[in-house]
């Protein structure tokens, strides 16, 4: 899955790298600890062409009265994102790309301590996950909301987790975005091993309040 992830790239850098016109209300980059319900950065495409944008992670479905009344959505499982009544408009029709340095993940050590790992391509290019997204509410109180999409673990980071986000090349972004016609379900696969490397980290990160660069930082174990 990807309950945390972290994103260094300036906004100017991201809306050249994605072609795409900028929102003023982007959030403040570097972030080293993106959590759920934060707002995060997102790309999706239109009539106008592609849009760097803003995004409460976390997917409301139309017939949540709140956006706390039900399951908090932050993930999106692949095998299922046509048929699950949550997703499937939106894997049809409002599908966006995710920008991320990297993510973190958790095991359980011998006496339950959660030990975070941190998760990023071993070429070091930006990590950019598939999502979707979704309106909720009335137009006078509208927020904009999404999910990850994930897919089974890779062999870099089975022994971690047996999930991990819907990472796309350049040349897949297009056709995920719904720019290249119709058949982005042949995207959701796994990351070619040796895509990805992972490390541990200090359990700093294991608070949601906790932010800086040294929280990426590898310790020995």
């Amino acid at each position: 899955m990807c309950g945390r992830f972290a994103l260094t790239l300036p906004n100017d850098a991201m809306a050249r790298l994605f072609q795409a016109t900028p929102a003023n209300d982007l959030p403040p980059v570097p972030r080293f600890n993106i959590c759920p319900t934060q707002a995060i950065h997102v790309v999706t495409s239109g009539d106008a062409g592609r849009r760097l944008g803003a995004m409460r992670w976390g997917f409301v479905p139309q017939w949540y009265k709140s956006p706390t009344d039900g399951p908090l959505l932050i993930n999106a499982r692949a095998e299922t994102l046509a048929e699950k009544p949550a997703f499937r408009a939106a894997a049809r029709t409002r599908r966006c790309l995710v920008p991320a340095d990297g993510f973190y993940e958790w095991t359980k050590g011998a006496d339950d301590a959660r030990l975070p790992w941190y998760i990023s391509r071993r070429d070091r290019e930006p990590m950019v996950m598939a999502g979707v997204w979704q309106d909720w509410g009335p137009e006078e109180a509208r927020i904009t909301t999404c999910a990850i999409v994930t897919t089974a673990a890779n062999p870099d980071i089975a022994a971690l987790h047996d999930r991990m986000p819907l990472i796309l090349d350049p040349g897949d972004w297009p056709l995920w975005l719904g720019e290249a016609g119709h058949g982005a379900a042949a995207l959701m696969r796994p990351a070619p091993e040796a895509t990805l490397e992972a490390w541990r980290v200090d359990p700093a990160v294991n608070s949601n309040r906790a932010e800086g660069a040294a929280l990426r930082d590898p310790i020995d174990v």
